[in-house]
């Protein structure tokens, strides 16, 4: 009876998401560095201009272009059909673009903020996330679910709570992109595969700069594989989205203290790391560091279950593994206080020191 009840949650055919081969971004000696909403825009437009079965619909995605100018300037090129506003209505932009992506279009739908998504999350679940399975791959509907997160400043814009995506979306791919870059590969990956998906941009990086691929309509990163952004020998650090740029900075910090910090953006919460790249990464720093803007007992318990228990490298550990989140509250309302309820470089430095500093308190004396 497994085989009578149970069946696959996401595509197998040859059009899956996981099948598709990946290009590397390519760039020249002149490639301009722009903001990273012009990365998306640039990405957008190829989209746009190349398939004439896209198109992107949402809260202010029309006549402004979105609220952080991805689709600046494309209803005036592509018109209100392709580019085009919607109501204050989540479930309505959810439903819209499950009927679209049923009849063949490769519908973009934005909800404007992650912390939107709760308005949306049943007709995600029940109409969205599930339709592979509940028909055993009969319909599909390739959905691309756009949106942005993590911190910046509000109460109700700078959420991130990815616990409530993993524990609920099962059967739409998960995509946490550190940069807008990141993000252009994985829509390009998206729009070639039938598979739905949620893609969580950076909410704090449309202004920050980035080089201009001179292959943005082309390049395609692939799921479920981790990108180390520094080396290290002494603790692994596993993050994504925004507090890699977080991360980064204490695990520089750390270097001036002699504790050398690998850290891995897993780019992607589904599919996890299907080439155990963490595990491989832990046989050599047998310490571990899940890391991420969520509640405790958020994505960090499921990143941890993955490694510790799917990968098993609780068999390499030295010292205990350790969660670094955000309080168990929405962001405050003041502008600093993403600061202070999410992880900030001090608060990892400190949790990190310590950790080190159980096994060698001689060379890492308590800094306090």
């Amino acid at each position: 009876n497994f085989d009578r009840y149970n069946s696959h949650v996401h595509s197998q055919s040859e059009w899956s998401a996981l099948k598709v081969n990946p290009v590397a971004a390519e760039y020249a000696d002149d490639s301009p560095v722009l903001d990273g909403r012009e990365i998306l825009q640039a990405c957008f437009e190829a989209a746009l201009k190349t398939n004439p079965f896209v198109l992107a619909f949402g809260e202010d995605v029309g006549r402004i272009g979105d609220v952080n100018q991805g689709f600046a300037g494309l209803q005036e090129k592509f018109g209100k059909l392709r580019v085009t506003d919607t109501g204050i209505r989540e479930c309505t932009i959810i439903g819209q673009g499950i009927g679209l992506a049923l009849r063949g279009f490769r519908p973009i739908a934005e909800i404007q903020y992650l912390d939107y998504l709760l308005y949306a999350i049943q007709i995600l679940s029940d109409d969205l996330a599930n339709l592979q399975y509940r028909t055993k791959g009969g319909q599909k509907a390739p959905l691309i679910v756009r949106t942005r997160g993590h911190r910046l400043e509000g109460i109700w814009h700078a959420g991130s709570p990815i616990g409530m995506v993993l524990n609920s979306l099962r059967g739409m791919y998960v995509l946490v992109p550190r940069n807008m870059t990141q993000a252009a590969g994985f829509y390009n990956t998206m729009l070639q595969s039938d598979d739905p998906c949620l893609v969580i941009e950076c909410l704090n990086g449309y202004r920050l700069k980035e080089k201009l691929p001179k292959n943005i309509s082309e390049f395609r990163l692939p799921l479920g594989v981790p990108e180390i952004l520094k080396e290290g020998n002494d603790v692994t650090i596993v993050t994504y989205g925004s507090m890699c740029r977080v991360v980064m900075d204490a695990a520089n910090d750390l270097e001036g203290a002699g504790i050398s910090c690998e850290v891995i953006d897993v780019q992607t919460l589904l599919p996890f790391d299907i080439h155990h790249a963490v595990l491989q990464s832990v046989k050599k720093t047998n310490r571990v560091v899940f890391a991420d803007e969520d509640i405790p007992g958020g994505a960090t318990a499921f990143m941890m279950q993955q490694v510790l228990e799917v990968q098993k490298a609780y068999a390499y550990l030295d010292s205990a593994p350790l969660t670094i989140t955000a309080k168990e509250h929405r962001p405050p309302y003041a502008s600093d206080g993403d600061y202070f309820s999410k992880p900030n470089p001090e608060e990892i430095f400190e949790k990190i020191y310590e950790l080190v500093r159980e096994s060698d308190p001689e060379r890492f004396p308590s800094i306090y």
